[in-house]
């Protein structure tokens, strides 16, 4: 019951909210008896989920009795190989327009803010992007190979604004300010430590170089305060606003309706602090008991071997455009199976000797150099790298021990 009256409370916000959209700004008929068109730029603050978590930016078209949005963000999940293909950068999103109210309903259910910034522009300008966007919307053009960084649901109603209107069209570039992918995109990952772990192993050293003002608006809530202080020359010669008018059509938090900060105990760096025990344990007794643990260090190698086999996929294979280079690969790559096959195999103690001192010589170099790398460090690859070093170092004492 109390979950329904917040929603009951939030719609009847939301309607007074338009209510005062429609007095401020209502529809009638320009001079010229056509009825007013108006484009907006609606511009939804993240959700809980992880592909909500940078928000969401649609175009709405007004006219007379339509109110359509024309949303860049749709993709089937059902579709064949999809995970795959968003891996590899192959996976096709698609363009698809619905009703206004059909739209906001997911944000008033889970209360996310909504704002919507109508553009200062001419019926013909409008009329042009809306031709655009109804083109687009066509069976035979709806999709487009998505790439997070590069082509989504904020930067493709950017290219069509910047299209439309033109080279006038410019943004108040913030003084003194330095940005990258990595720095917006952690942003917004505080209370998601796995996300941000995950980013930081599969997208490599493209996400820490300074990029383009224009570049930020990948990011959602960027390209709202971008349009916000932007200008172009209109049809009179006058250098203009490009939003004329900006409303919060649903309320919500500044920081959206996301989830609570992860508890310490489960993030990354205490389950990688946890390997790390572990493995400085087994270590300790078998260099005391003068044994290597072949079946532990089966499991171990295993499972850094197939977590390097992704990253190497993704360096290698993947169309995404941060994907490579990536220095993570250094440390976890398909290498690691190599000791598990020699482990089993008599007489290749040296060979396997070699390969594990001279990986664990390369480690150390990580470990001790990894803070003056030209790519984020996540500080949780420390102990799954030292722990890596244990069983290495486990080897190399062991056969020295015994290499008579």
């Amino acid at each position: 019951m109390v979950r329904l009256g917040i929603l009951i409370l939030t719609a009847l916000l939301s309607v007074l909210c338009n209510v005062k959209i429609m007095a401020q700004a209502p529809v009638d008929s320009v001079a010229d008896g056509e009825p007013e068109l108006r484009v907006s730029v609606v511009t939804c603050y993240p959700g809980p989920e992880i592909y909500q978590l940078y928000g969401h930016v649609a175009i709405r078209v007004r006219c007379a009795d339509n109110d359509i949005v024309y949303n860049y963000g749709i993709f089937d999940f059902k579709e064949p190989n999809f995970v795959y293909r968003f891996v590899k950068g192959t996976a096709n999103y698609m363009l698809a327009a619905c009703p206004f109210d059909r739209f906001m309903w997911d944000y008033m259910v889970r209360q996310s803010k909504v704002v919507e910034q109508q553009l200062n522009i001419s019926r013909e300008t409008a009329m042009e992007i809306t031709g655009r966007l109804e083109e687009n919307a066509l069976p035979e053009n709806r999709s487009y190979k998505y790439d997070y960084i590069k082509d989504n649901c904020a930067t493709r109603p950017r290219d069509i604004i910047e299209q439309v209107i033109g080279e006038t069209l410019t943004y108040a570039v913030p003084e003194d300010s330095v940005f990258t992918f990595r720095k917006i995109m952690q942003s917004y990952e505080s209370h998601y430590p796995w996300q941000s772990f995950g980013i930081a192993l599969a997208l490599g050293g493209t996400l820490d170089k300074p990029i383009p003002y224009r570049d930020t608006f990948f990011a959602p809530l960027y390209l709202m305060k971008a349009l916000a202080g932007a200008t172009y020359v209109n049809g009179d010669g006058m250098r203009v606003p490009l939003v004329c008018e900006t409303d919060v059509i649903l309320p919500g938090a500044d920081e959206g309706s996301i989830l609570e900060k992860t508890p310490a105990i489960q993030t990354p760096l205490a389950f990688a602090l946890f390997i790390l025990l572990i493995t400085v344990g087994v270590t300790l007794y078998s260099v005391k008991n003068n044994r290597v643990m072949r079946g532990f260090d089966a499991v171990i190698f295993s499972l850094y071997g197939i977590a390097g086999c992704i990253i190497y996929f993704l360096i290698f294979f993947s169309d995404h455009a941060a994907t490579s280079p990536n220095l993570v690969g250094l440390w976890l790559n398909p290498f690691y199976f190599i000791p598990v096959i020699l482990y089993f195999i008599k007489g290749s103690q040296k060979f396997l000797y070699c390969y594990q001192y001279i990986n664990f010589a390369l480690l150390l170099v990580l470990v001790l150099g990894g803070w003056c790398l030209p790519q984020y460090w996540d500080i949780a690859f420390y102990p799954l790298i030292l722990a890596l070093m244990a069983r290495q170092l486990n080897y190399i004492i062991y056969y020295r021990k015994n290499e008579n």
